[in-house]
């Protein structure tokens, strides 16, 4: 399956399927915002498949970085997949995570239902 651009409760989303080139870069992160722009999507979700293990160890700057990139280009970033595993070994992650969550920039989900779940509620 190939990446798709969908309308979710009226959020144009970038939603990336398991297979294809992984972020394990800054740099890496060029190609969804490029394929982001080319869909014309304001919000790209992003399977922990296509994830590295050291987008989840904040020591490691990946994440913070290639969600800074995200931010300054005003694309919403959603991260869709079980990181249970990941949580379990990192307290900072976990408040990484929840702080996320409460935000609008970037959310981490389970599925893509919870998703838009979460868009749903935010349209009120």
């Amino acid at each position: 399956m190939a990446d798709s651009a969908r309308d979710i409760h009226g959020v144009r989303t970038l939603v990336c399927c398991d297979d294809g080139a992984k972020l394990e870069a800054e740099r890496d992160a060029n190609d969804f915002l490029s394929a982001a722009w080319e869909h014309q999507a304001s919000m790209v979700a992003i399977s922990v498949a296509r994830l590295t293990d050291a987008f989840f160890r904040l020591e490691t700057r990946l994440a913070g970085e290639t969600i800074q990139k995200f931010v300054n280009y005003q694309l919403r970033l959603a991260i869709v997949g079980s990181i249970a595993a990941h949580m379990n070994e990192s307290r900072s992650l976990r408040d990484f995570v929840y702080e996320a969550n409460r935000g609008r920039s970037v959310w981490f989900v389970d599925d893509l239902e919870s998703l838009a779940l979460k868009l749903e509620a935010q349209r009120g």
